[in-house]
């Protein structure tokens, strides 16, 4: 009687240090509801592109708005 046998994969070892990330937790319905109505009303949500807040944190000076320094380069001032 002949016997043939099938090649087995080799097993990997787990690492046991590697744990896969939880699932990120879910918002509460409250939070949710909140961001439901904050939005309707068309107000700033966190995690979402603000143009209000880009107008502010712009820079005020804009390239030109003053002359250059009266000093001549490198007159020791």
């Amino acid at each position: 009687m002949n016997r043939t046998y099938a090649p087995v994969a080799e097993s990997v070892p787990s690492n046991p240090r590697y744990r896969p990330a939880p699932p990120p937790p879910q918002d509460p319905p409250i939070y949710r509801d909140l961001m439901r109505t904050w939005a309707s009303g068309g107000r700033t949500l966190p995690g979402r592109h603000d143009p209000e807040w880009v107008r502010l944190a712009a820079p005020q000076v804009r390239p030109g708005q003053f002359s250059a320094s009266p000093d001549l380069p490198g007159d020791g001032r």
